[in-house]
């Protein structure tokens, strides 16, 4: 029987960050374990990701805005950091877990300074600025690829490959075959450009799509996710092009319409990543230039030297060229299939599990700071799971 313990998850507010946390959340209460989140506005209020899950807004600043915003940003972590040691004298955690994000700081240098045993989560094949900031205090770091860029090798000793842990609804789409093509039956695509939507994909997809040969064309049943100010061109382009498509900002069945997609066309977010391999969905990729370090770039790269997907730098992503790619995988329904096969290859369907138990092993004697009972407490900014 597993000693039952109190963990506290740190995670900044966007999806990325977020979907992981919850998973472990999940998997260490199904171990009997108490877990809080902190985090910022976004993340607590994230929708049913942390139902029933206690939760803390702390101050956390971000670095910028030159000398001005940097001080601005010390001061919000000074006073995060304040919270976070009051919050863990009263709630004696075993370990603090970050999973990335400024909002994961405060809390992160609250531990350090009450002596208890700290991880860090890095959904991203390129590690992120927070995580780089710790890497050196922390007891492990967890990694979502074997190959991660900006780590430096005296970790290696720390260093652990659990995967980036999905839903459970896309957890269960590995059980799932690939869908069933036939050579004059519906093709289905899934468009989606992450938690935000991706306008280059509204301005490129219906177009690229325009380009197949007709027959192909007329199979196509397409789900498109789009921001809310591209919706309605969207939905015009593909009515005027005469393609099947359902169009919407969100997508709240998203792990049914993954498990029901031919093929997928996204961004190369971490989440998206991990959600395409663990069900075994071949996708083209077009990775956000903007994105930090490049990071999706690099997270694009092993599902695509692997032969589960293609990857198309934005520069390059043309009509014509999705077109072609779609072509090269469409038209053969074996190679699609096997380029699925190779994506489920590279999937780790046990990232929860593993990530818990490399969790649980950190717990360590109370630091002099924490010993007591634990009391209950609310802080400023402190509130119930939603």
């Amino acid at each position: 029987m597993t000693r039952a313990r109190h963990f506290v998850l740190a995670a900044g507010g966007t999806g990325g960050h977020m979907v992981p946390a919850a998973a472990l959340a999940t998997e260490l209460g199904r171990r009997g374990h108490h877990v809080a989140l902190v985090s910022d506005e976004r993340g607590v209020r994230f929708p049913g990701l942390f139902d029933g899950v206690e939760t803390h807004i702390l101050p956390a600043g971000r670095l910028g805005g030159g000398p001005v915003g940097w001080l601005r940003a010390g001061k919000a972590m000074y006073a995060g950091r304040a919270q976070a040691i009051a919050l863990f004298k009263a709630r004696r955690p075993a370990a603090v877990i970050g999973f990335g994000g400024y909002p994961a700081l405060p809390a992160l240098l609250g531990a350090f300074a009450c002596g208890i045993p700290t991880a860090v989560h890095e959904q991203n094949a390129v590690l992120g600025r927070v995580n780089r900031l710790v890497a050196g205090r922390v007891h492990a770091i967890a990694t979502s690829y074997p190959v991660i860029e900006r780590l430096a090798a005296k970790h290696a000793g720390k260093t652990h490959l659990v995967g980036n842990p999905v839903r459970e609804a896309v957890l269960a789409l590995r059980a799932r075959p690939y869908p069933l093509l036939e050579e004059d039956g519906i093709f289905r695509v899934l468009v989606t450009g992450g938690s935000q939507g991706a306008s280059i994909l509204s301005e490129v997809v219906p177009g690229g799509l325009s380009l197949l040969p007709e027959r192909f064309r007329r199979r196509l049943q397409v789900t498109h996710q789009a921001r809310i100010e591209d919706i309605d061109g969207v939905r015009a382009s593909y009515a005027e092009l005469t393609i099947a498509a359902d169009i919407a900002t969100y997508l709240p069945d998203l792990p049914e319409q993954l498990g029901r997609a031919h093929l997928v066309i996204a961004r190369a977010g971490a989440s998206t990543l991990a959600e395409l391999t663990c069900a075994g969905r071949p996708a083209l990729l077009v990775p956000l230039p903007t994105a930090t370090d490049d990071h999706q770039t690099a997270n694009a790269r092993e599902m695509t030297l692997a032969g589960g997907a293609r990857t198309i730098a934005q520069h390059n992503f043309t009509p014509v060229e999705l077109a072609k790619q779609m072509q090269k995988l469409g038209l053969d329904p074996a190679a699609l299939e096997n380029a699925a096969g190779r994506a489920r290859a590279c999937g780790r369907p046990d990232a929860a599990r593993d990530l818990a138990d490399l969790v649980e092993s950190l717990d360590a004697p109370a630091s002099p700071l924490l010993i007591g009972k634990p009391q209950p407490m609310t802080l400023a900014g402190a509130g119930a799971g939603s």
